[in-house]
């Protein structure tokens, strides 16, 4: 929502509901800007809150994405260079340039210079592995270096440094996984009834239509990252150039393809919410107040209502009538490190590696190995110590 236009692709809040109360943070970068980071909004998001902290007011931040949100909650980012103006300049972008080599390459660059933050990205996520590298040459010190110096300051934890706003909380807004998809395939329905193929078709023709007929279209960065913009590639790229009805069929596919990663964004964010909000491990951790939006028709009983409670109990000080939510924190390992020889795959974390030894490229493998194993044996194969071939009851592979 930062960049200026495509109002509806980015799905603003209505001019007539800004004129309801001063709104933030919208509509103010060039759409051409592809470097445009979380740093920046930071940067500017920051001197805006305490602005308003200045005039007695309280800010609300609205989400969203929760990457933006814990970048203000949390002391949780790296500067690596001082910018002049809050606003991003068109210069050339290290990350980016970086991106542009090869997996291996990069992971090499890092392990050399930060062997303990190679260790812990896998090869093959060239964003993490290029902003590491990135953090190095613009800094001159490790990254996983400078992220113990957030971990290890007053009140910071294994997932960034402290908390920078000590009373602030959040208002969790969840719905039924069934009425929230119906509500996601709506939205979308509405969006395109409210103009979205003509938004995207200007945007397509006076922007992006160069870049395709050059082969250098970037769906990774900038504003062209939003949902929307590649599940349209096809129709926006064919328009005019194949038949009505194929036309037709490759805009339903846009269609429905919006309408599953909305739905797997909104999946994501909850998550989100749940694993690093009321999972974060910690003392600095703001309440979570869940607040159930299934029935919009109850929204003044079950959200309006109780949140203002919730809010003027803060300001008053006094103990919320609402109890905050409270999740066990589990004792999955997110970092662990595996090598499945028998599938030639690094596995990063406890819950992947669990889901790769029951998934069905892995079972193949092993069952593959198990019937070459047996003909081994039953051939009279032997190994040079007269043992036959060595493999241990779970079917591993020895080491």
């Amino acid at each position: 929502q930062v960049y200026k236009g495509l109002d509806i692709i980015t799905n603003k809040v209505s001019p007539q509901e800004q004129r309801l109360c001063r709104h933030h943070m919208i509509s103010f970068v060039d759409p051409l800007v592809s470097n445009y980071t979380v740093v920046d909004f930071r940067d500017k998001a920051v001197p805006l809150i305490s602005y308003i902290f200045a005039r007695d007011k309280i800010p609300i931040v609205v989400g969203g994405t929760n990457y933006y949100i814990e970048s203000l909650l949390w002391k949780v980012l790296i500067n690596t260079k001082e910018k002049a103006s809050s606003v991003p300049r068109p210069d050339s972008d290290r990350k980016v340039e970086l991106e542009q080599l090869d997996s291996a390459e990069l992971h090499r660059r890092l392990s050399q210079v930060d062997p303990e933050m190679a260790a812990k990205l896998h090869p093959h996520d060239k964003r993490k592995v290029a902003r590491s590298l990135q953090v190095f040459e613009e800094t001159g010190i490790p990254h996983s270096q400078i992220l113990h110096q957030q971990q290890e300051e007053e009140g910071g934890g294994p997932l960034g440094g402290p908390l920078k706003y000590p009373h602030s909380c959040i208002l969790w807004l969840h719905a039924d996984q069934a009425a929230l998809d119906a509500r996601l395939d709506k939205r979308v329905d509405d969006m395109v009834a409210a103009g979205l193929l003509e938004e995207l078709r200007d945007f397509h023709r006076r922007y992006n239509q160069q870049k395709v007929a050059e082969n250098r279209q970037d769906y990774q960065h900038g504003i062209f990252q939003s949902i929307g913009f590649k599940e349209f590639h096809e129709y926006l790229i064919s328009e005019g150039n194949c038949s009505p009805e194929t036309s037709a069929l490759l805009l339903e596919k846009g269609i429905q393809a919006l309408k599953q990663v909305t739905k797997r964004y909104a999946r994501r964010q909850n998550k989100w919410v749940r694993n690093r909000f009321l999972k974060r491990p910690g003392p600095n951790v703001p309440p979570v107040y869940g607040l159930e939006v299934s029935d919009v028709q109850r929204w003044e009983e079950d959200v309006l209502k109780p949140a203002l409670e919730i809010v003027e109990s803060f300001i008053q000080g006094r103990e919320p009538p609402a109890e905050p939510l409270r999740m066990e924190q589990d004792e999955e390992n997110k970092r662990s490190h595996r090598v499945c020889e028998l599938c030639a795959r690094l596995i990063i974390g406890d819950r992947e590696w669990a889901a790769h030894t029951r998934s069905k490229s892995h079972l193949h493998h092993l069952k593959k190995r198990r019937k070459l194993e047996a003909s081994g044996r039953a051939g009279g194969t032997v190994g040079d110590s007269g043992d036959t071939g060595t493999s241990d009851e779970d079917g591993s592979l020895p080491v």
